[in-house]
């Protein structure tokens, strides 16, 4: 599991800190480190946190920030440090949300873009078939994300018990109950059920639901 991947991986870059040593200035005023385990550190260390709170949050920005200024010394290795702690901290405390369920969102954006794509070029039945599939595989994700049993269970299940649950609501509940019906004529074929209108509500729902659940 991802989320349990991105834990260990914390855990072992904090381990990892402790092992940069300093060496005292000349001056005799603070210190700095004179290797390069600090920048393949803080390398690895800017990579987690993007992956888990994106580059734009106010962890990314911090740390790049610094890192940015960075050139070995004491104060500001450490610095970067507590952004790191702050980010593992968050992590752990479950602010992060759901890595899995975000990684499978980029990766049903990206059908859903072809999709559109296909679906511009008048290749309806191709972006029918990849605009269902997103959907059927992301209710699934998102129902066993929340503690639903999907195993064996088709669309129509599937959207039961996600409304059982509470776990769709308002205008999705009726979009949702035109849905299997798509995807039943789109996977086995039968074209001349789907209307052009059809295939992009689907594309619209996905892209929605995405941006709500799964990112």
């Amino acid at each position: 599991m991802l989320q349990r991947k991105i834990a260990d991986r914390y855990s072992e870059l904090a381990e990892e800190f402790t092992n940069i040593s300093f060496t005292p200035n000349s001056g005799g005023y603070g210190s700095y480190s004179k290797d390069g385990n600090w920048q393949k550190w803080a390398t690895s260390a800017q990579s987690l946190i993007e992956t888990t709170f994106g580059v734009p949050s106010a962890h990314s920005r911090n740390f790049l920030s610094i890192y940015q200024r960075s050139d070995g010394s004491d104060y500001q290795v450490k610095a970067l440090f507590a952004v790191f702690q702050s980010a593992k901290d968050d992590f752990d405390a479950g602010f992060a949300g759901n890595i899995d369920l975000r990684a499978s969102g980029e990766v049903f954006g990206d059908f859903v873009a072809l999709a559109k794509q296909a679906l511009s070029e008048s290749h309806k039945d191709v972006a029918a078939v990849l605009a269902c599939a997103a959907l059927e595989d992301a209710l699934k994700r998102y129902a066993s994300a929340n503690g639903i049993d999907t195993d064996q269970k088709n669309m129509t299940e599937v959207i039961n018990s996600l409304k059982g649950a509470g776990l769709v609501s308002g205008t999705q509940k009726p979009l949702l109950d035109v849905m299997p019906r798509i995807r039943n004529a789109a996977l086995h074929a039968d074209w001349g059920s789907i209307s052009e209108p059809e295939v992009n509500s689907v594309i619209g729902f996905v892209e929605q639901f995405l941006l709500t659940k799964f990112s």
